[in-house]
């Protein structure tokens, strides 16, 4: 009953949050991109920073060792990305190896698109299956405790996730496979609610050092990526929504984390 339990709300989480940020990402949003972008940037660092972090460092674990599997993280994600960029180079070359300044501009571009995918799924499937494991653990304490659980995980993904499907979207032109690969992201949430039915006890000291990888790819995505994307030359009222939208973003994880955290 209660592995069941788990898988239901492990499921309604992971994937729940992420068709509901994609109805909010993709339906009468998605014409405001820019503002998406904005949106997306504030959400993810303020993810990062406003409830990842602190629930990592609530823990007895040296903030030192902490520090330290932060910046690992962030210059992990900045080679995983070269990889990409180097791979997408790579491809162009092999095309077209006699029309060099072509692929250069092409190579630029590819950048410019793919960047930050890989990050922001890694720092997801992380992020999704400490997810699970924290359910799993809430249900295995008490039902009613899992499904407020998996209520909360279901309202504080969603900002986050609508920041992974405009990175993702961007990097790939085609939405459609933004939210397939968000939504498999998400399904990792019931892979770590199986795992931490077994493994609970002894996968609880890894708990915080998963927050921390997690924080790691939102801020090297909204500061790698996103942030370089706003900043353009606009006029003040643009720039002046721009800000609106960076700091509705960050206000909105704050208010659903406070919501969470109440509960």
């Amino acid at each position: 009953m209660i592995l069941i339990a788990i898988l239901a709300g492990t499921l309604a989480a992971g994937i729940g949050s992420v068709w509901l940020a994609a109805a909010l990402s993709f339906g009468v949003l998605s014409r405001y991109t820019q503002h998406m972008l904005s949106l997306a940037a504030g959400a993810l660092m303020g993810t990062a920073f406003l409830h990842l972090l602190p629930e990592a460092f609530e823990s007895e674990i040296e903030p030192h060792r902490l520090f330290m599997t932060l910046l690992v993280g962030l210059v992990f994600f900045f080679l995983l990305d070269k990889a990409e960029l180097w791979h997408h180079g790579h491809e162009h070359h092999h095309d077209d190896a006699s029309a060099h300044g072509h692929d250069h501009g092409h190579h630029h571009h590819g950048h410019e698109r793919t960047s930050g995918g890989w990050a922001v799924l890694a720092g997801d499937s992380v992020h999704c299956f400490g997810d699970g494991i924290l359910i799993a653990s809430a249900f295995i304490a008490d039902l009613r405790l899992g499904a407020i659980a998996a209520l909360a995980v279901l309202a504080h993904e969603v900002p986050h996730h609508m920041g992974d499907l405009m990175v993702l979207r961007q990097s790939t032109g085609n939405r459609q496979a933004a939210l397939l690969k968000v939504t498999l992201a998400g399904a990792i949430t019931a892979l770590g609610g199986l795992i931490g039915y077994w493994l609970v006890d002894q996968l609880h000291d890894y708990l915080t050092y998963f927050l921390v990888v997690a924080s790691s790819s939102f801020i090297y995505v909204a500061l790698a990526d996103l942030i370089p994307q706003l900043q353009k030359r606009l006029s003040l009222r643009e720039t002046l929504a721009q800000i609106a939208w960076l700091l509705a973003g960050i206000g909105l994880v704050t208010l659903v984390s406070s919501l969470a955290h109440g509960h």
